[in-house]
């Protein structure tokens, strides 16, 4: 399980960083832990990072991988990389 203070700080890198940086809001990428703590969800983009270990792996790439995929169907637990 994400400590709650580490999900409090940590936010999509997508929605933070770049030239994808949003800026319609003043806290973008914001993340919700779902699938029994297995999975985060950015609240704005919609990419779903897997929670391998206890570590949230924050990659843009893995966000993507499972854009498509519901957060009903996203596998507990992840598939190691």
């Amino acid at each position: 399980m994400v400590d709650e203070k580490l999900l409090e700080i940590l936010r999509c890198p997508y929605c933070v960083s770049g030239e994808t940086r949003r800026t319609d809001k003043e806290d973008p990428g914001q993340l919700e832990l779902v699938r029994e703590g297995y999975w985060l969800v950015c609240k704005d983009c919609g990419r779903k990072y897997p929670v391998r270990d206890e570590i949230p792996v924050m990659l843009i790439e893995e966000g993507e991988k499972w854009m498509e995929t519901s957060i009903e169907a996203l596998p507990v637990p992840p598939p190691k990389a």
